[in-house]
């Protein structure tokens, strides 16, 4: 394990498949460099720090809000490219810009803007993501978006996995397929061991700090942690060791140590899959026909069991459920308002309105919404109605 020199299965930037928009080359930065600086300095990263993770940032201080969820994620996925010799900065790039196209109120935006927006073709927040980095953000003088290498583009919308072909698991979303045909990402393959170690490392960070939240909150106790084949397994090591160890310190203990199991597990399990494939270069990997940094079958069942833990107890408990309906019926009152009402939207979004049909004049309100903060949001809200739901 280490850095240098990385695998022949890593990508490489030297050969990188360029941008949508021909630039010169940094004479310091790698093209990776290049797209994690853009991702940083965009206005979308900066809105992440208002937007919910879970639970709605005006209710306390401590909980994780949509940023600090992906510096947990990018911290992780370095890690795994580190141990496994991949290309870090293409890593922490797509760690950084996977959660953009999160409407404010977390799935509960996404969930109202994608019923509102299902006879216009839905909404995806992977695909809103894409629309950000490619045509939303406008900061450049010679293009609209950030203008990312292929290969960050190509973790953006893969990291899941496929999107075309027998092993896709969700229709593709239209923003996808349209800029597909502009810039193909293969998107019948596998994204590179750089995307997949950002995409396990989202699910490593929010079944951890999901929980710690939850505690927080209030909603689960340290003793309903007991019957979970990891987390009670950690509690019971500490408890041997620690006897007298406050909770808070407790909890941190269980939380540092879930983390780390999962990461150790998924190296362990990366390296048996790597050996048997023995890919040979980046496209061997998108060629595989599986995802090869993955849980083990064991650790797989432990995380499946923890994430449904946390539906039962945290994501479905109804002082949350609550707090969300009422999200839900802030965003459905401003889709409904700003189609009726175009003229409410600011003058730079409702430019040209009255020449679009009417699928892009949704698709417009939905990029309008979907770029709010949760203050933001409950602001407009405010203005234009005459009740405003208090969250939290």
């Amino acid at each position: 394990m280490g850095r240098e020199p990385l695998c022949p299965y890593a990508v490489d930037y030297r050969q990188s498949r360029g941008r949508l928009y021909t630039e010169p080359e940094s004479a310091t930065r790698t093209p990776y460099q290049r797209d994690r600086d853009r991702i940083v300095h965009s206005t979308a990263f900066r809105r992440l720090k208002h937007k919910t993770q879970v639970f709605v940032a005006t209710e306390a201080d401590h909980y994780r809000t949509r940023l600090t969820h992906t510096i947990e994620v990018s911290q992780i996925a370095r890690a795994f490219a580190r141990a496994l010799r991949l290309d870090e900065d293409l890593t922490e790039a797509v760690a950084l810009v996977h959660d953009f196209g999160h409407p404010p109120f977390g799935h509960a935006g996404e969930r109202a803007l994608h019923r509102a927006m299902a006879p216009y073709g839905g909404f995806d927040h992977n695909a809103q993501a894409l629309r950000i980095v490619t045509v939303l953000e406008q900061r450049y003088a010679e293009f609209d978006g950030l203008n990312l290498s292929w290969e960050t583009l190509e973790g953006l919308v893969k990291h899941n996995g496929p999107l075309r072909g027998p092993l896709a698991r969700e229709a593709l979303p239209q923003p996808i397929d349209a800029f597909d045909a502009l810039f193909p990402l293969h998107l019948e393959c596998h994204a590179s061991l750089e995307a997949q170690c950002a995409a396990i490392a989202d699910d490593i960070a929010y079944n951890t700090h999901d929980l710690d939240d939850g505690l927080r909150a209030g909603l689960i106790e340290l003793d309903d942690l007991r019957d979970l084949k990891l987390a009670g397994s950690i509690l019971s090591e500490i408890e041997s060791r620690y006897p007298t160890l406050s909770k808070s310190r407790l909890a941190n203990e269980i939380m540092r140590r879930h983390i780390t199991r999962m990461v150790e597990d998924v190296i362990e399990t990366s390296f048996a899959e790597l050996e048997h494939l023995d890919p040979d270069s980046p496209d061997a990997v998108r060629r595989a026909g599986q995802t090869i940094v993955k849980f083990s079958p064991a650790m797989r069942e432990a995380v499946d069991e923890t994430r449904r833990f946390l539906f039962q107890h945290v994501y479905r408990a109804e002082s949350v459920m609550a707090v969300m309906r009422n999200a839900e019926n802030v965003v459905e009152d401003l889709f409904a308002r700003f189609m009726a009402e175009p003229d409410r939207l600011p003058a730079e979004w409702s430019e040209a309105f009255q020449r679009m049909d009417i699928g892009k004049r949704a698709r417009r309100i939905a990029d309008y919404l979907s770029g709010m903060t949760d203050t933001y949001a409950l602001g407009e809200h405010r203005r234009l109605f005459d009740r405003t739901p208090r969250l939290g």
